[in-house]
């Protein structure tokens, strides 16, 4: 039997049967079988995964002045004023009310591990130089979309590029969203990073997601307007891309840009594409019949090899969250779920979700059976973080967030930007302004309700930083906190029917877990 894994908390699901053992001697268990599609209602707040076309961490200490505001406390002109778009970078942070991330460090110690260091870096949502003039359309589209900080993604890019070189991993997996919106000349500087990553000898490896294939909304910003931007087709993304994956892979699937790369002797990556792009990209992710035959080839080629496979895909394998359902999930995921608990695969990664998350197929039987499946949140959304994994050939497995060292990175290269320079004091701002706007922007349409200025503002404050922790994983940190509330209870009596009520409550019910640290031996 499996041994239990370290940082879970058991869930309520249904109980899997047991099943046979797989390859390497594991006592698995599967899932009932059936295409069985996901269809459930999607909260539309912004992720990537509920928006077709626009797109979390350790303990630490809150000081006194980080408490959720109470309906005595004042709101300040500056708060108010913390959504006035700039010339020259949009966004600038605000008094923050979130104790700023650590410049630099891991979101949980980590020991070291044996096994291949590979790093994750999802929802990366490039968007090439010359596509913006950083002109009102995108400051709204920044300031009013779902957190990526698109104002800063060149520097981030460059600083990810850096770091992951310093960090010499045995290879770098990019699982989908690589551009922002599918715009051809995005994946082509994108893919410039990748290169250079190679030449410094580090192996890349990438799979499509949903906005990079066929996207009606690849966009450049010019003149105050969004004007259609030459969007990119399957064959040009493997063009672009062939040297990251594609032309070492030992399978490719005729259907699918789906591969298997071999990361080491004796464990290969099974890279999924989960995505739907034709004719136009959607949204939620499938996976065609032929692929899953190209899929059961590879698992009796990998047990006939003796090797470990790791799957990948951008779209999740299983329903992480019960807040973003709707195209989030692979739609009839069961089969593939079955598939690899079946063969005896222990660890599946994804993106898609923007939310740092993991879940086993499994959860009644404390992660002894089953399969894990870590979602690594997006580098593009504060606090811009990647996905460190040591993966062994048995399947033993440790995983935690790392957060990219904008700070470091910006006095290194001699940057005169202030948010950059002081970039772990800039981001949480960031993020809340943007959560901020979402909510003020619903309560204002509410006017039967009578709320006032002031109650307005702080409930927004409230759901803004309940909002960045569960992005972060660390709901757990505020959960007690959240629900004795004043502005809770606001939202919950008054506002109850609003998606942003509905979204308060299921943050406290995903209360389960520090989701940046994982690990199994």
């Amino acid at each position: 039997m499996r041994k239990k894994k370290e940082g879970l908390v058991n869930g309520v699901m249904r109980k899997s049967g047991h099943r046979r053992s797989g390859p390497h001697g594991w006592s698995t268990a599967g899932s009932p079988g059936g295409f069985g599609a996901v269809c459930r209602r999607a909260l539309p707040l912004g992720l990537a995964c509920c928006l077709a076309v626009s797109g979390t961490f350790g303990c630490t200490r809150r000081r006194p002045e980080e408490e959720l505001p109470t309906e005595t406390e004042e709101v300040t002109e500056t708060e108010k004023e913390t959504t006035a778009p700039q010339v020259e970078k949009p966004t600038e942070p605000t008094s923050e009310t979130i104790e700023p991330f650590p410049d630099a460090g891991t979101s949980a110690a980590m020991e070291t591990v044996p096994g291949l260091k590979i790093l994750i870096g999802a929802d990366i949502h490039y968007l090439a130089r010359e596509l913006t003039d950083q002109g009102p359309e995108f400051v709204q589209m920044v300031e009013h979309g779902d957190g990526k900080v698109t104002n800063y993604i060149w520097e981030i890019t460059e600083a990810f590029t850096q770091e992951v070189i310093q960090e010499r991993p045995d290879l770098l997996i990019l699982p989908g969203d690589l551009s922002l919106n599918g715009e051809w000349k995005s994946h082509e500087e994108l893919a410039g990073y990748l290169k250079r990553i190679e030449e410094a000898g580090i192996p890349v490896v990438v799979i499509p997601g949903n906005h990079d294939i066929n996207n009606i909304g690849a966009s450049r910003f010019s003149e105050g307007r969004r004007i259609p931007a030459e969007k990119t087709s399957p064959q040009q993304f493997y063009e672009i891309y062939r040297d990251f994956g594609y032309d070492e892979a030992i399978s490719r699937d005729t259907e699918s840009l789906s591969y298997v790369y071999p990361v080491s002797e004796s464990v290969w990556a099974l890279m999924l594409d989960s995505c739907q792009y034709d004719p136009v990209n959607l949204v939620g992710g499938m996976i065609d019949t032929e692929t899953y035959d190209w899929i059961e080839e590879q698992l009796d080629a990998a047990y006939e090899a003796g090797v470990m496979l790791l799957p990948v895909s951008h779209h999740n394998l299983l329903e992480e969250s019960r807040i973003y359902e709707e195209d989030c999930t692979i739609e009839h995921s069961d089969p593939l779920i079955e598939m690899l608990v079946g063969w005896g695969a222990t660890l599946y990664l994804s993106g898609h979700l923007h939310v740092q998350h993991y879940m086993n197929s499994d959860p009644e039987w404390g992660g002894e059976t089953g399969i894990y499946e870590v979602v690594t949140s997006s580098l593009a959304t504060p606090p811009c973080q990647y996905g460190v994994l040591y993966f062994q050939d048995d399947g033993d497995f440790r995983y935690h967030t790392q957060i990219l060292d904008m700070d470091s990175w910006a006095r290194a290269n001699g940057s005169e930007d202030e948010n950059l320079l002081k970039f772990s004091e800039y981001r949480v701002p960031f993020l809340e302004n943007v959560f901020y706007n979402q909510a003020y922007d619903q309560l204002q349409k509410m006017t039967e309700v009578g709320f006032t200025q002031k109650q307005k503002e702080q409930m927004s404050k409230v759901y803004a930083k309940a909002n960045c922790y569960y992005y972060w994983g660390r709901a757990i940190e505020i959960a007690e906190q959240l629900k004795e509330s004043e502005q809770y209870e606001l939202w919950s009596e008054f506002a109850g029917a609003s998606v942003q009520s509905e979204y308060l409550d299921y943050i406290l019910e995903e209360t389960l877990a520090d989701f940046n640290y994982l690990k199994w031996d």
